[in-house]
């Protein structure tokens, strides 16, 4: 008998791997956690799936977030958390993102999306194509740089901002 996180686990993965098998690079589960790398050009299909698919219903983006890992040849990881309202499920996407590669947006699927992905954006460097309006949101327009980075500065010397010059 499964218990319900190996059901999900078992039954998301098959559905994934039945319908995207060759666009998964990797599935990790650890704890009840399911994790699935996927290439970036099935990004915006993996997620359509998942969401509308009646079984699964992936129906709630909870958050966007970025990864860097500066030591690998893709250096980024961009990180999809998702819920299923109505089956208490969630599963974790991962794409690979290189130094100067841009992935989709899911704004189209997911409109929740337009804020984590500009904080990506703002804080990593990563660029989303086809977002509605991809501008910082945490640093000021004028930021040199993107602070999440492993190798931005870890002190503000010789980083910058028109507002270090103006009165509080």
């Amino acid at each position: 008998m499964f218990q319900k996180s190996d059901f999900m686990e078992n039954f998301t993965l098959k559905k994934l791997q039945d319908r995207f098998g060759d666009s998964i690079k990797e599935v990790i589960e650890f704890r009840g956690e399911l994790t699935a790398v996927i290439q970036k050009d099935a990004l915006l299909e993996v997620c359509g799936f998942l969401k509308d698919d009646p079984d699964l219903r992936y129906d709630f983006l909870s958050d966007v977030c970025g990864v860097d890992f500066p030591e690998r040849e893709k250096r980024f990881e961009v990180v999809y958390n998702l819920y299923s309202i109505p089956n208490r499920w969630r599963v974790r996407l991962k794409i690979n993102v290189g130094e100067s590669e841009s992935i989709p947006s899911i704004t189209s699927i997911w409109e929740g999306a337009n804020w984590p992905e500009r904080e990506v954006f703002d804080m990593f460097g990563i660029e989303f194509e086809n977002h509605p309006d991809l501008t910082r949101i945490l640093m000021p327009d004028d930021w040199v740089g993107h602070p999440l980075r492993k190798d931005y500065p870890s002190t503000r010397t010789g980083i910058s901002s028109d507002l270090d010059e103006k009165e509080p």
